[in-house]
């Protein structure tokens, strides 16, 4: 299987119908070059840093234009895609979202952020609460996290624990946070046994310097990374070679979570 990340640059300065043509190109692109899935960052259809009233002006429910248009390219274009996006909740609240399409444009995953990072997340989205969903897409087991979630090991874990190969991590990760892209997120996929997709932006937003580095990891390796331009990374994904690293570094089956369930408690 292959996979491609697409680290998005400009997008601050264009508006909705560019972002959603950008990303019809850059799926056409993945395609061709044969990849099976895209992922384009966190807050892709609406922008992140762009302000209280402009982001619930531009979210959207899950039957809105935008989230149908790239339904409709996932079927055009015969690739699954996972977007981000500013979701108005049935409930009336808005949410830090993400979603996966499959290749016949039907949705296969929602996430809402759960963790919410500072004043910029916290004054326009309600937080997640629920865990993110681990689903069978081609053979394999799937969930998503955005940005600041992946930064919080026991996320990451309680999604491998119930299977997951392969975790989509749309974000909008800035400076000064560079070790977030360089250091964690592959520790993650090591520590956790899976692989591991992290879609950023390159670009520059109100105070934010986005610093691209997007990367795609296995349990062992960097298989594709980004500098600091805005471009497609392309990636094959062994899951035979995935197989045989869970028994070289069995971190899940050699838990003892007796041994630290206190850990668990609130209190």
């Amino acid at each position: 299987m292959k996979i491609a990340v697409y680290q998005s640059g400009q997008d601050a300065v264009i508006d909705k119908p560019t972002r959603i043509a950008n990303l019809a190109r850059r799926a056409r692109e993945a395609r061709d070059a044969g990849a099976d899935l895209i992922i384009a960052p966190e807050m892709y259809l609406t922008g992140y840093n762009i302000g209280r009233a402009a982001i619930l002006a531009e979210s959207e429910k899950l039957s809105g234009d935008s989230l149908t248009a790239v339904s409709r390219m996932a079927r055009e274009t015969g690739i699954a895609i996972v977007v981000g996006f500013g979701e108005l909740g049935d409930d009336g609240r808005n949410y830090n979202a993400c979603a996966l399409f499959d290749k016949t444009g039907k949705r296969r995953l929602l996430h809402r952020k759960i963790q919410l990072f500072g004043d910029l997340d916290r004054s326009c989205f309600a937080p997640g609460n629920n865990l993110p969903l681990v689903v069978d897409w081609n053979g394999i087991k799937v969930s998503m996290l955005i940005c600041y979630d992946v930064e919080f090991p026991e996320l990451v874990r309680s999604i491998a624990l119930k299977g997951c190969d392969l975790l989509l991590v749309p974000t909008a990760q800035m400076a000064p946070f560079d070790r977030v892209a360089e250091m964690m997120v592959p520790i993650r996929a090591m520590e956790s046994q899976m692989f591991l997709a992290y879609a950023n932006r390159c670009d520059q937003e109100g105070d934010l310097d986005y610093v691209g580095k997007s990367v795609i990891c296995s349990p062992w390796s960097d298989l594709a990374r980004a500098g600091g331009e805005d471009c497609l990374i392309l990636a094959e994904l062994d899951f035979d070679a995935l197989k045989k690293s869970r028994t070289e570094f069995p971190y899940l089956a050699d838990r003892r979570p007796e041994s630290y369930a206190g850990l668990l408690d609130e209190n």
